[in-house]
């Protein structure tokens, strides 16, 4: 795996700032929320992943390349 930039990372602090609503449409994961639900990004770590409390009760982050969330 690859990790971005700390510019990267920067870059998607700003875009995906706490309190954000999202919208999942990829996750690669067997514990995935339906595509199509929404949640509020609670924060960015340091890989550049997003950390989504999901409306349906999931927190799995969408991971950075992988994953694919659209703003509400």
């Amino acid at each position: 795996m690859l990790f971005p930039s700390e510019k990267i990372v920067e870059n998607i602090r700003k875009r995906y700032s706490v309190g954000t609503r999202v919208k999942l449409l990829q996750m690669e994961d067997l514990q995935a929320p339906p595509i199509g639900t929404e949640g509020t990004v609670v924060g960015v770590d340091d890989t550049g992943s997003i950390l989504v409390h999901w409306d349906n009760g999931s927190s799995l982050n969408v991971v950075y390349g992988i994953d694919i969330v659209q703003k509400v």
